[in-house]
């Protein structure tokens, strides 16, 4: 089933304009006229989250930042060795939209006791908090090198990096979504990162998808000398 898209909610924000729309059966996230993401497939939200626990042996604790339409966190809560998923999310109109014309996708998420959502600027959040996670999914905006919103740049420069390295535990792993590959992000990773991996998803048309995968930070505490707010 397909159709011309229809304006479903437009909403203004501290960062711009938010729309959320509908073609056919499909729901698609618009940011200052710049499309994000959408209900069609998900393969590379997923893959944000399973290439990050693929190469940890007990992802317990898990960060997403950046909810979107919720496939990063249902992959989360599929693994049950997660104990508790953490969504950092800046926008609470699409926090909102999970509760109406998204429900139907992820209304059994947002009812597992092990998942918390924290409205929050990513870098406050990371600032703010103690607690280390295991693993950090980052899918904010479109990636280092295309960002709709200014602000978020601060996220994928080696600052931003070191402090999202620093919010992991010893032999923790963070994965990052990107709409084209960035050879430039992926040295920025391997400052804060013993090793850094790559993983594309291929789309129909234009560049594939990309997660960049950065896997043991460096200079992190032992797990057990952190402290354990879970």
């Amino acid at each position: 089933m397909s159709g011309q898209p229809v304006v479903l909610e437009r909403v203004t924000t501290p960062r711009g304009e938010l729309a959320l729309r509908r073609v056919g059966e499909h729901f698609e996230i618009i940011s200052n006229g710049t499309f994000l993401m959408d209900t069609r497939s998900g393969r590379s939200e997923r893959l944000l989250v399973t290439a990050a626990t693929s190469r940890h042996p007990s992802p317990e604790r898990v960060l997403i930042a950046g909810l979107g339409v919720g496939f990063s966190l249902l992959a989360a809560l599929a693994d049950d060795r997660a104990t508790r998923v953490v969504v950092v999310e800046v926008e609470s109109v699409l926090v909102a939209w999970h509760g109406t014309h998204l429900a139907p996708l992820t209304s059994t998420a947002f009812a597992d006791p092990r998942a918390e959502i924290v409205m929050a600027d990513l870098l406050d959040h990371l600032r703010s908090t103690d607690e280390r996670y295991d693993v950090i999914c980052l899918d904010i905006d479109n990636g280092p090198d295309w960002t709709v919103t200014a602000a978020n740049r601060a996220l994928y420069d080696a600052a931003g990096t070191a402090l999202l390295a620093s919010r992991l535990a010893s032999g923790g792993v963070l994965s990052v979504w990107s709409a084209a590959r960035s050879p430039a992000y992926e040295a920025v990773l391997a400052e804060s990162f013993e090793r850094v991996e790559t993983e594309r998803v291929e789309i129909a048309r234009g560049e594939p998808d990309i997660v960049m995968v950065g896997i043991g930070p460096r200079g992190v505490r032992r797990r057990d000398d952190n402290h354990d707010c879970s």
